[in-house]
């Protein structure tokens, strides 16, 4: 079939997961259709947690400084017992990846801002009030027949889009998963939870507390905008007409507010938690993301997050298809990538759930005093404290080298060898498939600057110490070029003035001013990265492993 196509990827969806790909895509120049059913975006509070991880996406995109305003950075986390004392604190001090590690947020002022985003480019345009219904798939693209609500009341007509690609967006209930007919494997506990938002927030207290009261387990979190949240597990005799009455919230609430008659609500609505994840997030032409690839109980914050790091994930590899410079292939390794840490979230949230929603007395008692004894021991408390608890995507097969063996698509925990360079590193477990800090640096066009402002938002290649066109054979430079590779130069600060006299346009010099990335190079026996679009590396290597190293990833790819 050789008709032609009204866009290059259509994605069914104007949910965060589809906004976010979207513009990514359109950063990239690509020409992308959103299709949404609903006439305008959802404009109640769901999401209540955005990490650094994706708050990095999010300032790749350039919407950074429209976003800020919706968040209350460093959002700590408290988990208190039936007794109001701290069980556990979680409070993250970290700037690994450039911004706080967790924050409160809005999410419907964010989706906004995501959606006014897409009007900064021409090839990209949203369309509500289109009801995908039926797809086919050919092996030149796939044609969607939406139907369109008209401005009367009852009229619709049917209207035809023709894409290259697909992408399902749809959230949980998505067509486009049960089209491809692929698993969606997980639990749905039967527990059932009472929301409730509040404007005029009637305690301002600033974070989030997480309570494991056997009598009633609740959270109550405050967000921006002097909103509060009230989530109550119900029992399992109370009906959902009963929780929803005003009288009956209003009397859960009287533990937790002065005056419960006088609150200007939100929603009072009834949910249940989902952890399921899809058995594969691709088939042919058609891709998943976001709630529609895995659900997340909402324990750890992390529904939104992780459909921000699918469209991450995924942005740049449909881009590189369009562009030329991937084989169609790379979309084998979205899944590949994203679903074992999906699940490891799913699994983590639901562990956290079980802590939380624990009513037996004596079960109770344990997880108390088990606390108390853990909290005596700083390691232990800063294991919860720091975060480190929470699984950070590392990506074993994929876009990658190995940076022992230089095997193309699949990287080891660690790097061995019989160098004294690797054999003297004091960290030799490899940086390949995980996602490369974010300190300040500084260059010729601005100091102390986030490192992405500065080296752009496609494939890098960043060498300490060394300027890569002098190390990096012809050969070598002509394939980074055809990539698009930045090619960058990472100095002290003291050299970076010297260093700028002898620099070709090419290269760009940065200036590592606070040490940060003189201690990440000082304690690894890779002086050379090659960073993907994403800010994952995907080859890290000795000098004269470079050229192998980048024939292994661009193998990858293809």
């Amino acid at each position: 079939m050789n008709t032609p196509m009204d866009t290059e990827v259509l994605i069914i969806g104007a949910g965060p997961a589809g906004l976010m790909l979207a513009n990514i895509l359109g950063m990239y120049g690509r020409s992308v259709t959103v299709l949404e059913a609903r006439d305008e975006l959802i404009d109640y509070p769901r999401g209540v947690g955005l990490d650094d991880e994706s708050f990095r996406t999010i300032q790749t995109v350039g919407l950074a400084p429209r976003v800020l305003p919706h968040t209350t950075p460093q959002h700590i986390m408290r988990l208190v017992n039936g007794a109001g004392k701290t069980i556990l604190e979680n409070n993250p001090q970290t700037l690994e990846f450039g911004w706080d590690r967790k924050h409160g947020f809005i999410q419907p002022e964010v989706d906004k801002v995501l959606l006014e985003g897409l009007s900064r480019y021409p090839s990209v345009r949203v369309l509500f009030s289109h009801e995908v219904e039926e797809v086919e798939e050919d092996s030149d693209g796939v044609t969607a027949i939406a139907r369109v609500r008209g401005a009367s009341a009852g009229e619709t007509v049917e209207r035809s889009f023709r894409a290259q690609y697909l992408v399902g967006c749809e959230g949980g209930k998505s067509p486009t998963r049960k089209r491809l007919g692929v698993s969606f494997e997980g639990k749905s506990p039967a527990t059932r939870w009472l929301v409730v938002d509040i404007n005029n927030d009637p305690l301002g207290t600033p974070n989030v507390f997480l309570g494991a009261d056997p009598k009633r387990p609740y959270v109550s979190i405050g967000l921006p905008h002097a909103v509060r949240r009230f989530e109550f597990m119900l029992h399992p005799v109370e009906t959902e007409e009963q929780v929803t009455d005003p009288e009956f919230v209003n009397d859960m609430l009287r533990d937790h507010v002065p005056d419960p008659t006088t609150l200007d609500y939100i929603r009072r609505r009834v949910f249940t938690h989902h952890g399921r994840v899809a058995g594969s997030f691709r088939k042919g032409r058609q891709l998943i993301a976001g709630d529609a690839a895995h659900l997340m109980p909402v324990w750890m914050g992390q529904g939104w997050n992780s459909g921000m790091r699918d469209a991450t994930n995924l942005g740049w590899k449909l881009a590189s298809i369009l562009s030329g410079t991937a084989g169609e292939k790379i979309l084998d390794t979205y899944t590949f990538e994203r679903k074992e840490h999906a699940q490891a979230m799913v699994d983590l949230s639901l562990t956290m759930g079980s802590v939380i929603k624990l009513t037996n007395p004596a079960a109770v008692l344990v997880r108390d005093a088990a606390s108390a004894v853990l909290n005596l021991v700083p390691q232990v408390k800063s294991y919860f404290t720091d975060m480190r608890f929470k699984p950070m995507p590392r990506y074993t097969s994929g876009v990658l080298a190995d940076p022992t063996t230089q095997q193309s698509g699949h990287a080891a925990p660690r790097i061995t060898s019989k160098l004294i360079a690797v054999k003297t590193a004091r960290n030799t477990v490899s940086p390949v498939g995980l996602q490369f800090p974010q300190p300040r640096v500084n260059f010729s066009g601005g100091d102390n600057v986030l490192l992405d402002d500065a080296i752009g938002n496609w494939w890098t290649v960043l060498l300490w110490g060394n300027n890569p066109e002098d190390v990096l054979p012809a050969e070598s430079l002509v394939k980074l070029k055809e990539l698009g590779a930045q090619l960058v130069s990472v100095l002290p600060e003291t050299q970076r003035g010297w260093a700028e006299q002898d620099a070709t346009g090419d290269v760009m010099i940065l200036g590592d001013h606070t040490g940060v990335l003189k201690k990440w190079f000082d304690e690894r026996p890779t002086p050379l990265v090659f960073l993907r679009p994403d800010r994952f590396v995907a080859g890290a290597c000795l000098v004269q492993h470079a050229p192998a190293t980048l024939d292994a990833i661009l193998e990858s790819m293809r």
